[in-house]
């Protein structure tokens, strides 16, 4: 327990690597919680900081990882025991506190939740931050009265982490989804997963933008942003809501004010990094029942070791992957 594994990046000066590394439990930065990782997963955001161009670390040397699932190996906080089942997701783990790609990781408590009933380490990391993106996208939209009854919802960039997930927690509560892809070849398993019908991503691109189109869907989870994300408002249905988490496709778009004070049309930011802890874990035990995915598996595109993270993360950041990638520690 003394010496162990981890994926390591650091930077001096303009030298940048990453790779694997012995570390020590002396080398773990300060928390009350030490967990025996078990499962991890490379998100987006770990395959940016596992690139010299990536800018999502604080500080160097860093072990990435935004989620892990594990045991608790020593406690200083009586809410966690030794034996105890947990999950870490977001927070700084991973950009600026040593994460998830390593035997071991120290954590404040405070970032703890427990495993819930109903999910193992591997599930919860097939899930992990994607998983409870897709989750509060689609509670925040509830809460704006999306309902079954009012239409079909979209899910834009729907073969990655974010996507794929809700596509099949949607179709699982009976929602009419319909997935957007740039994939051609993944049509078969969006509808696998649940898709009713699955759009390419040239049509939320039309060549004549217009400032209101038919309205159409009754929601939208985009974890994509960019230039469609104008056409994509002007076809919701009167107050509907765009959950919006990622900017994979641009970080900005050109914007008319017509379907905000016309139809009321509503764009819910969904931050997944800070999301409060009581919403966090009555969300997780929701995501363990009635959210979680009747083909949680069909969801995983590999599952690497920590030596397989710097080819993985590459495909990731290429746009190869569809659905998630699991480390196993």
């Amino acid at each position: 327990m003394d010496s162990f594994q981890a994926w390591v990046v650091d930077r001096s000066k303009e030298q940048f690597s990453s790779g694997m590394k012995e570390l020590h439990m002396e080398d773990l930065p300060a928390g009350e919680v030490t967990i025996r990782v078990s499962y991890s997963g490379i998100n987006y955001k770990d395959a940016l900081a596992c690139s010299p161009t990536g800018r999502v670390v604080r500080a160097y040397p860093m072990v990435p990882g935004i989620d892990l699932a594990g045991t608790v190996v020593a406690s200083a906080d009586g809410r966690y025991r030794e034996g105890d089942e947990v999950l870490v997701t977001s927070y700084e783990l991973g950009t600026g506190h040593l994460g998830g790609f390593s035997s071991y990781a120290r954590v404040p408590a405070d970032w703890v939740v427990p495993l819930p009933k109903g999910l193992t380490h591997r599930e919860a990391m097939i899930l992990g931050t994607a998983g409870f993106t897709a989750a509060l996208s689609i509670l925040r939209m509830e809460e704006n009265g999306l309902s079954r009854a009012k239409g079909p919802v979209l899910v834009r960039g729907a073969t990655g982490g974010v996507g794929s997930n809700s596509v099949a927690m949607l179709a699982g509560l009976g929602y009419e989804v319909e997935a957007s892809t740039g994939k051609s070849a993944d049509h078969a398993y969006l509808l696998e997963l649940g898709a009713r019908r699955v759009l390419s991503r040239e049509e939320l691109s039309p060549a004549e933008q217009k400032p209101l189109n038919k309205e159409y869907w009754a929601g939208a989870v985009d974890p994509v942003g960019g230039d469609s994300l104008s056409y994509v408002l002007s076809r919701m249905q009167y107050g509907g809501s765009v959950a919006l988490s990622g900017l994979t496709g641009g970080g900005e778009f050109a914007a008319s004010v017509y379907p905000f004070i016309l139809r009321g049309v509503n764009i819910v930011g969904i931050d997944s990094v800070y999301c409060p802890m009581p919403t966090r874990r009555l969300l997780w035990e929701r995501i363990a029942g009635e959210l979680k995915p009747q083909l949680l598996e069909r969801t995983v595109y590999k599952e690497v070791g920590l030596a397989g993270i710097g080819d993985a993360a590459g495909e990731v950041l290429n746009g190869k992957v569809r659905g998630r990638v699991l480390v196993r520690l």
